[in-house]
């Protein structure tokens, strides 16, 4: 079998094109469709025989609760029949990356050991954006096992300030 991410690029390079005038809502909708395909009751329901393409279309669209549009149907609907619903969360986050690439913006996931207010958030952006000499989407999660500091990572490159990093290093040196 091809790798899901062989398998959802086409869709999202597609959908990309198709969308270029309102990537901000399709996205919304795509994100929708992909959080609902992701519950294992719906794959297996979609994966039966006895379900018709239409229904799994309606069910879809009923669990997502978004407003759609033609075109998100039309590209449920070419999803469903090519039997590729379990790809739907790699299509969202392709799609993500081309919607970024084109905004010259990348995701960025900041783990905090402690909630980080509104204000605090902005500056730690600026900040970032200025470090890694990009704009940022980022995402807060809390770690607890940071003990304190944040860890960031945008792509491939990890920014770790937190103190749980700091003591495995000096754990290091002194083991050295």
């Amino acid at each position: 079998m091809a790798e899901i991410a062989t398998i959802a690029r086409p869709y999202a390079e597609a959908l990309y094109q198709a969308s270029k005038s309102d990537l901000g809502a399709t996205q919304v909708w795509l994100n929708s469709f992909a959080a609902v395909a992701s519950d294992a009751a719906l794959l297996e329901f979609a994966s039966n025989p006895k379900a018709t393409n239409a229904q799994v279309i309606d069910l879809v669209l009923s669990v997502a609760k978004v407003q759609v549009n033609s075109a998100a149907t039309n590209f449920l609907s070419t999803v469903v029949e090519n039997g590729r619903l379990n790809a739907l969360g790699e299509i969202a986050a392709q799609f993500q990356k081309l919607k970024n690439t084109a905004q010259g913006v990348n995701d960025a996931v900041i783990y905090s050991a402690f909630a980080i207010d509104g204000a605090a958030l902005a500056d730690l952006l600026a900040l970032l954006e200025k470090r890694f000499a990009r704009k940022l989407n980022a995402s807060v999660q809390i770690d607890k096992s940071l003990i304190g500091g944040v860890r960031v990572v945008v792509g491939d490159e990890v920014l770790d300030t937190s103190v749980r990093a700091r003591l495995d290093q000096m754990k290091a040196a002194l083991v050295a």
